[in-house]
């Protein structure tokens, strides 16, 4: 778990990301209110009121006395509202269809605190038949209490019971409340919608967090990449005036690299990532084209000879490339193409070839790497995922490697087994770079500073060369 407490910068972070967990949520909770009205029998209520009075002669004590006679009374005449004989009783004059305790259910009575009345309500799937009910149960209680109020030989009941309101059919039903279930229903969703995307965040052990990256597996975090719908159909960024997050964010990991680079010889930089789809081979190009929009001339190798991309994305042939500079039926300087954007060469794939670990491996490769070395500023090298080997052969001729984790997507620990196999061949793991980040929302002051030109914001940093072990401390 990514840490314990959860922030509020923690809670709009899960929001914005699992938004799509909060409004199935709620989209369930409302159909399912809706399938609960248009399913669900109506029920309608009907009611009527009891009036429970004494017997006494007209002396005032006698009145009082006979008041509190009534009340107490009251209190055992619901209880016999609601019971079985007196269902049957009412089952038998209105012949009707059903059981003692099934009538039993569809009825209740309540006497109101410090009063002798009673209200018997019943609620019955038929209109009529909930008003014959209420009309034909109290009728029928009017002559059982009479008849358990008169002792023998007296000629009127100690207490009399008689119907002061009668039930008429009710206007509408009384459920269900489509209003109200779908009120409820709106609000228990987007509760329980929070509460599982929370939990879904909490539980989850995919990269989310630069300090957990930094924390499991020693490697800083150099850039985050954001997202940006206008990237969609088309991944890789002009940088020509272009000063949107995901531009910046790659010209602030080229400006990291100045920090990171080694002091002598060739800069031949790996693009690694864990698994695929995890935005390798479009890092790998964008960060070739913030390189070049600062006048470095910079050379893109596709490495990866099994699902090759490079070439397509930069609009170039890529029958002849790498594999056919390995395999010996091409020079290097009939594989490079030069591509529509200044200072930016490529070197595709080529035809994918039966043994791409092993000519991967072969000294031929590391001839080619060095080579690009000398002839470019920067030689980016889109390596395949580290489900195989060739990563690590890539590494062992690198200068340094950059490893991409793709936010809420690469499991960390997949990251921290592809950091340990790219540190085994010596060159160090410069940093790592989370990819397809929720996209944070600019300052009006911060979007006046990117106003300037990047290459002027660049001019304004002090350039040094990094050495081996600079970046560790």
């Amino acid at each position: 778990m990514e840490g314990a407490q959860l922030t509020s910068q923690d809670f709009a972070r899960i929001l914005r990301t699992r938004w799509k967990t909060v409004l199935g949520t709620i989209v369930i909770a409302v159909l399912s209110a809706i399938a609960y009205a248009l399913l669900a029998t109506p029920q309608y209520e009907a009611k009527t009121r009891l009036f429970v009075s004494t017997t006494s002669d007209s002396n005032a004590t006698q009145t009082n006395d006979g008041g509190f006679f009534a009340q107490r009374r009251v209190l055992s005449y619901t209880q016999l509202l609601t019971g079985g004989i007196l269902a049957q009783r009412t089952i038998d004059k209105l012949n009707l269809d059903m059981t003692a305790n099934e009538l039993v259910k569809e009825v209740t009575a309540e006497a109101p605190t410090d009063t002798v009345l009673i209200d018997v309500t019943v609620t019955d799937p038929s209109p009529t038949r909930a008003r014959d009910i209420a009309n034909t149960l109290s009728d029928e209680f009017v002559s059982m209490a009479a008849a358990l109020e008169t002792p023998a030989g007296a000629l009127r009941p100690n207490a009399q019971v008689v119907v002061q309101e009668r039930a008429e059919i009710p206007d509408g039903p009384v459920s269900p409340k489509k209003k109200q279930a779908l009120a409820i229903a709106l609000a228990l969703g987007v509760l329980l919608g929070i509460v599982l995307a929370i939990a879904r965040d909490r539980l989850s052990r995919t990269v989310k967090r630069p300090e957990a990256v930094e924390k499991a597996t020693g490697v800083g975090v150099v850039a985050e990449i954001p997202v940006d719908p206008r990237h969609r159909k088309q991944p890789l960024v002009s940088f020509d005036g272009d000063h949107s997050p995901i531009a910046e964010a790659f010209r602030e990991l080229r400006l990291t690299l100045r920090f990171l680079e080694v002091a002598d010889g060739p800069r031949v930089l790996v693009v690694a990532s864990s698994m695929p789809a995890e935005g390798r081979t479009t890092t790998a190009i964008n960060l070739a084209l913030a390189l070049a929009e600062v006048d470095h001339n910079v050379v893109v190798v596709d490495a990866d000879l099994r699902r090759p991309r490079v070439a397509s994305y930069l609009g170039v042939d890529g029958q002849v490339g790498l594999s056919t500079v390995l395999s010996g039926d091409a020079s290097l300087q009939d594989a490079l193409r030069q591509t529509r954007f200044d200072r930016l060469t490529v070197l595709p794939s080529g035809a994918v070839p039966g043994n791409p670990t092993e000519l991967l491996e072969s000294q031929a490769a590391t001839t080619v790497l060095h080579q690009l070395g000398e002839d470019f500023d920067y030689v980016i090298v889109d390596s395949p995922p580290m489900l195989v080997t060739d990563s690590a052969i890539l590494a062992a001729n690198a200068q340094g490697t950059l490893v991409l984790a793709k936010y809420g997507h690469t499991k960390l620990r997949q990251l921290v087994q592809t950091v340990t196999a790219l540190r085994r061949p010596g060159p160090p793991v410069l940093g790592a770079v989370l990819t397809m980040t929720p996209a944070k929302k600019r300052s009006s002051l911060e979007d006046s500073y990117y106003g300037v030109p990047a290459a002027q914001q660049d001019s304004r940093q002090p350039g040094r060369r990094w050495r081996p072990g600079s970046h560790q401390k």
